[in-house]
């Protein structure tokens, strides 16, 4: 249980449970980008977009943010992305090499894909940081490059964004406060009634964050 401000719509609060707050964590406590860093976050769902609004409140000097849908992609721009790349027409290596002019600080997957996984590991340059934050299905495995993974960089796995809730969550409220960290604009709301409307929009890309709403008449 986290207390939060009675001012703020628990429609837009809840989602703060999970999901955007794993992001968001994963940048604030895993990665800590320093100034002049370079982050990379494949995936503009609502993990990864928690991830590029939090590395916007950080001094990295390049946010690249990577999905397949451009709608997602130009969102990740307005919150926070300096850089976008889709990786349906890109190969992720070569992107962030053009971009950061070799391999990136720090590079989080936001997918869960074993296939992308396997490829952003190689954009994490000499004592970069590799983070797996996206859920892979269950008894999933992936292999590395030896040679490519020797030189001081690092594989970690966050859980939550390696946050304490009764922490972040008040951190996150009160950067949206000021405008830093505009997450209700991942959120659409939905009647009960139009269960089976968010679910189809949240399938097919449509939404970030689907919240239903129950009236007292759904119990």
């Amino acid at each position: 249980m986290v207390k939060v401000d009675k001012d703020i719509d628990l429609l837009i609060l809840g989602p703060l449970a999970c999901g955007i707050t794993t992001g968001a964590g994963a940048v604030f406590n895993t990665a800590q980008p320093q100034p002049g860093e370079s982050i990379v976050i494949i995936g503009a769902g609502a993990v990864g977009l928690g991830a590029i609004m939090a590395a916007r409140n950080t001094p990295a000097a390049k946010i690249i943010a990577m999905d397949l849908q451009d709608s997602r992609l130009e969102l990740a721009r307005d919150l926070g992305a300096t850089h976008t790349v889709n990786t349906g027409d890109r190969d992720i290596v070569d992107a962030v090499t053009e971009i950061c002019g070799g391999p990136a600080d720090y590079v989080l997957d936001c997918t869960g894909s074993i296939r992308v996984i396997e490829q952003a590991a190689d954009a994490v340059g000499l004592m970069g940081t590799f983070i797996l934050v996206g859920g892979a299905p269950a008894e999933a495995r992936f292999s590395l490059d030896h040679m490519r993974t020797l030189f001081d960089k690092t594989v970690v796995g966050t859980l939550g964004g390696s946050s304490n809730s009764l922490t972040l969550i008040p951190a996150l409220i009160d950067l949206y406060k000021q405008g830093r960290f505009p997450f209700d604009r991942l959120i659409t709301t939905y009647s009960f009634d139009e269960i089976d409307t968010a679910i189809h929009d949240a399938h097919e890309g449509g939404t970030i964050k689907a919240v239903l709403e129950v009236s007292p008449t759904h119990g």
